[in-house]
């Protein structure tokens, strides 16, 4: 469930990311409503990923998996599997992760992303 705490951070994200995202870099989330895993990465992400190096460079922003979905995405499949982790360059669909890999590993996945993204 999206907490009050994840959804404040989200909206900040949303607010500050742009203007300091590289490469018109973006990290959308699918999430469902009732996922334990998008719920867990609400506690255990949300509310430090806007101030993250990788938070910076890619911006948050969270789509319900059933949409809508902003306008102009080009994904390279439409996702089913919640959470997913969609980077997207000017929103076309670079590369993504399905399922919340746990706190440890959630920043060096994306880390990994954003540079296989800028290679």
């Amino acid at each position: 469930m999206l907490t009050r705490r994840t959804l404040l951070a989200a909206i900040a994200a949303g607010l500050a990311g742009p203007a300091r995202a590289r490469d018109g870099l973006r990290l959308m989330m699918v999430r469902r409503r009732g996922c334990v895993h998008c719920a867990a990465w609400d506690r255990e992400i949300g509310p430090v990923y806007a101030r993250h190096p990788e938070g910076r460079a890619a911006p948050l922003m969270m789509v319900d998996v059933d949409g809508p979905y902003p306008d102009g995405l080009a994904l390279d499949r439409k996702p089913w599997l919640t959470p997913s982790f969609i980077l997207l360059r000017d929103g076309l669909e670079v590369t993504r992760f399905e399922g919340y890999p746990g706190a440890e590993r959630f920043f060096p996945v994306l880390r990994a992303m954003l540079e296989r993204a800028r290679a």
